[in-house]
């Protein structure tokens, strides 16, 4: 442990397992979408602007960013035995105040301004006019900061790469390595959501409602729900990369892979865009209406992360048309022609599990003691409707279920029609038992996915499919 000497730390990758320009971004492009163009107009004047022009347009909560705890108990024990610190980064100088103000571990604060950015070369001169040459231990964590521990008389590296601790070592210099060197794929598969892509196989809800099950109809089934999943995870990721003020102050969200700080939010615009090619890909071979429904999942649900689900009732809606959406697009890639009667059944049966999803939002909110749910337009005090919402469309869905059980339509797939009234009162049941224990708090999932953990609903699909097994065959 070194002490009794001046400990500069760097703040990006370092100080926080994050980076505050890549934070300052999706802070201000969640707020209004037009700041991408003027961010990329003052970039035009370099990137000291560009950090100025997005530090004055973001909203960062200091308190939630993802620190790193070893770096913040090592600083404490260099201050304990007497040294002094000193926080000098290239992100903007007042995110850096605040930052240090919060923490208040620093005896000295620099940070970049609209006419400099101290990174690299820049924060080597500023370090030797300001301290001198081999003055001061030097604690970083990438590449860009090799110019500094030149000049610095210790090095200490934070979850460097295997490249940046080789090219440490050339400096002969005393060298202490804090954290990994190695990052795990664990992170990066969990910002996928893979446990989302569950609700993927809606789309071969169309195969089984029409009672096609060839080989070529389940490929292209196949098909369409990977190039699903991966455009699905495309959006998760921006989703996430644009709530993550939210996603950091919710007791389960602020354990997500870019919200703590375990994958780097500067690698989330990449990821998304690999998915979302890989998606959009594997969608030309399903054809060009496929492709085309595909891109309009991908814009409403791109719509829906930046503004729509700010609008009450709108966003129930928008809920409710995405997952229809895989019904059409399973529809589409299998060449099977939807029922008007599945489609008006989808549309408030997803109505439904939609405003269930928001009324275990607002009983969360309020067993935390919230009155507004942060990001979206709804109050606690609106729990009772929403909860009504839920019930109300979802009996429209069970009443349309039973009216097609009563009508000709249903001789066209079914044999024995009469069964089907069975799966009209397990749905009821269903129904209603998700809005109830989403009353008593129980609900943390997506519902479809908790219905997947749930032996109930496990038990009342196993039933349906017997029920619609017995009128297809008898």
């Amino acid at each position: 442990m070194f002490s009794e000497e001046l400990l500069v730390v760097d703040l990006d990758g370092t100080l926080i397992q994050s980076d505050m320009l890549h934070e300052s971004f999706w802070s201000a492009f969640s707020k209004n979408w037009l700041h991408l163009f003027f961010a990329m107009l003052a970039l035009g004047r370099g990137k000291a602007a560009l950090k100025e022009y997005l530090c004055s347009k973001s909203d960062i909560d200091y308190r939630t960013l993802p620190y790193n705890l070893g770096v913040i108990a090592f600083i404490k024990q260099h201050r304990k035995q007497g040294g002094r610190t000193a926080l000098v980064t290239a992100t903007h100088q007042v995110f850096a105040r605040h930052i240090a103000e919060h923490l208040g571990l620093f005896d000295e604060v620099y940070g970049s301004d609209g006419g400099k950015n101290l990174k690299g070369p820049a924060k080597a001169t500023f370090l030797l006019e300001k301290f001198g040459a081999g003055n001061f231990i030097y604690m970083g964590d990438a590449a860009a900061d090799l110019p500094v521990w030149q000049v610095s008389n210790k090095i200490l590296t934070v979850d460097a790469t295997p490249f940046v601790r080789q090219q440490v070592e050339r400096l002969g210099k005393p060298i202490e390595h804090l954290g990994k060197s190695v990052n795990s794929p664990q992170p990066y598969i969990k910002a996928l959501r893979p446990h989302q892509w569950l609700k993927n196989l809606l789309i071969f809800l169309p195969m089984l409602s029409a009672h096609q099950f060839d080989s070529a109809t389940a490929i292209n089934g196949v098909l369409a729900f990977i190039a699903f999943s991966f455009v699905a995870s495309s959006v998760y990721v921006l989703n996430d990369l644009l709530d993550l003020n939210a996603d950091r102050a919710h007791p389960r969200k602020r354990f997500r892979s870019f919200a703590s700080g375990t994958v780097p939010i500067s690698h989330g615009s990449l990821l998304a865009l690999a998915l979302l090619g890989i998606g959009l890909l594997v969608a030309t071979i399903l054809g060009w209406i496929f492709l085309l429904t595909l891109v309009a999942y991908y814009m409403l649900t791109s719509a829906y992360s930046l503004s729509l689900k700010r609008i009450i009732i709108v966003d129930i809606g928008i809920l409710a048309g995405l997952y229809t959406m895989r019904i059409f697009a399973g529809g589409v890639a299998m060449d099977i022609q939807l029922s008007v009667w599945l489609l008006a059944f989808s549309i408030f049966f997803f109505f439904s599990l939609a405003a269930v999803k928001r009324q275990a939002e607002l009983v969360d909110m309020k067993e935390r003691g919230r009155s507004m749910a942060k990001g979206r337009g709804y109050h606690v005090e609106d729990l009772p409707i929403i909860s009504t919402v839920g019930l109300a469309a979802g009996y429209v869905s069970v009443l349309v279920m039973a009216l097609y059980v009563n009508s000709p339509s249903v001789l066209e797939t079914y044999a024995y029609p009469p069964a089907l009234w069975g799966i009209c009162c397990v749905l009821l049941y269903w129904l209603t038992r998700m809005v109830l224990i989403t009353h008593r708090g129980l609900m943390h999932d997506d519902p479809i996915v908790f219905a997947t953990k749930d032996m109930a609903s496990q038990i009342s699909l196993i039933i349906m499919l017997g029920l619609a097994t017995v009128g297809a065959l008898l």
